[in-house]
């Protein structure tokens, strides 16, 4: 269940693409009810699906997400992992981390996720693991920063995936449109970043709320 109305394509075909993903199981939806209960921001269903759909294609082992929240997508990841597959998580929310980790142990998870607690920006220099995937969905002002302190960890061949590249729509509005801010500026430099980044060849999709996708060239 979306957050809010779609911003990016139109309302009807939202819902049509949104009706044609296959029902969540029943901690899935449940986790979805509490975000949309409680205001807990985790990824749309589309780009969860696109999430796992990445992990299985890629048979990736080993997984950085930046952002964990309830551990929605962590889930979806791992559903498209095998059982030698690792999420290594960054979360400074206690809360957060106290109910991700009750979700995780249900779905069955909790030896496939190490959870790194603390600011993303503090953590990620400890990091010496190599990764698949890179997953971005934390404080959007600072997603310049965990590309470039992430990059480096991920292979050759490896993906990163940023969600809300998109922002509601408020990105392409220009300097000075409704609703910019800080969040909204920085995503716009992040885009230009991202997609002509030289180690990256990258787009961004009109999936969820804006997603970019690059592959890392060297």
């Amino acid at each position: 269940m979306k957050e809010s109305a779609d911003a990016i394509i139109k309302p009807e075909q939202a819902a049509y693409l949104e009706n044609l993903l296959p029902p969540s199981n029943a901690l899935l939806a449940e986790m979805e009810d509490h975000a949309h209960k409680n205001r807990v921001p985790i990824a749309d269903r589309e780009v969860a699906w696109f999430l796992e759909i990445t992990a299985r294609a890629m048979n990736a082992k080993r997984v950085l997400e930046i952002g964990m929240a309830i551990g929605y997508a962590v889930i979806h990841l791992l559903q498209g992992m095998d059982k030698d597959g690792l999420v290594v998580t960054i979360e400074p929310n206690e809360e957060m981390i106290r109910q991700a980790t009750g979700y995780i142990a249900r779905a069955g998870y909790a030896k496939q996720v190490r959870l790194e607690q603390g600011f993303a920006l503090e953590v990620i220099p400890r990091l010496t693991d190599t990764f698949d995937i890179i997953y971005l969905d934390a404080l959007k002002t600072e997603y310049s920063d965990y590309l470039d302190q992430a990059l480096p960890l991920l292979r050759t061949g490896g993906v990163v995936i940023a969600d809300n590249l998109l922002w509601g729509g408020q990105v392409a509005g220009g300097p000075g449109a409704r609703g910019d801010n800080a969040s909204t500026e920085a995503l716009r430099a992040f885009n230009e970043k991202f997609v002509n980044h030289p180690q990256l060849k990258a787009e961004v999709l009109p999936v969820g709320d804006g997603l970019g996708y690059g592959v890392k060239i060297a």
